[in-house]
């Protein structure tokens, strides 16, 4: 089936929000994803749901059809595959590696996929921590760790994955040292929602918005789980 590549990447977003949800996903939503106006997104499902590749419902909003997460977990795959090889062979930097692998997802060949899976050793995460869906395309579990906004003052956490779609947020985040596998104290969560934390061996502390702080899924150290 031959897709354009802003189909895919229609269908590369809806899968994220459905990972992050678990539910249908709101035009809305999408058209925050994508940065564009809502008929721009209706437009689109339409044209996708002709291909059965999404389920609309109408006022409840849409779900991947099971075609159309095939299509998008092995869009995904590409993706993650790339900002892996970028960070380790290239030397690119994980803030900006999210754009670059965007513009190269859709024009890999197979071939080119599965040697780059190779030479990485067949990686399970990305550098942000997110799941790399196998090659058979089957869809990974769902994340275990929840938004650092979720958790209380005076616990400590470990960064599992941070959302890879703000290169801003990235990097202030690499600058403070939030990045997966770190451990973070919560110091402080404001009433509007900004969380203070202070990552392991580090006498400083950071601050989190609550828009960026919602995108650092973390969980309990394994020897404290309850």
């Amino acid at each position: 089936m031959m897709l354009s590549d802003v189909m895919e990447d229609y269908l590369k977003v809806i899968y994220q929000l459905q990972r992050e949800t678990d539910g249908r996903i709101k035009t809305s939503e999408i058209a925050t994803e994508l940065d564009v106006t809502s008929p721009t997104v209706t437009s689109m499902i339409e044209k996708l749901e002709e291909r059965d590749l999404v389920d609309r419902e109408k006022y409840r909003g849409v779900r991947l059809t099971e075609e159309g997460e095939t299509v998008a977990l092995e869009i995904v795959r590409h993706h993650r595959l790339l900002e892996s090889y970028l960070t380790e062979h290239l030397d690119y930097d994980w803030s900006e590696v999210h754009d670059e692998a965007d513009r190269l997802e859709h024009h890999i060949s197979e071939d080119f996929e599965a040697r780059v899976a190779d030479v990485l050793g067949e990686p399970d995460v990305d550098p942000h921590g997110s799941p790399i869906p196998s090659a058979d395309l089957e869809p990974p579990e769902r994340p275990t760790g929840e938004p650092v906004t979720e958790f209380d003052e005076g616990e400590t956490v470990v960064v599992e994955e941070v959302a890879d779609r703000d290169a801003d947020v990235l990097s202030y985040l690499a600058d403070h040292g939030v990045e997966p596998g770190i451990e973070l104290e919560i110091v402080e969560i404001a009433p509007f929602g900004m969380v203070t934390a202070r990552p392991a061996d580090d006498d400083g502390t950071v601050s989190l918005p609550e828009r960026v702080a919602h995108h650092v899924r973390v969980s309990r150290p394994a020897e404290v789980e309850l």
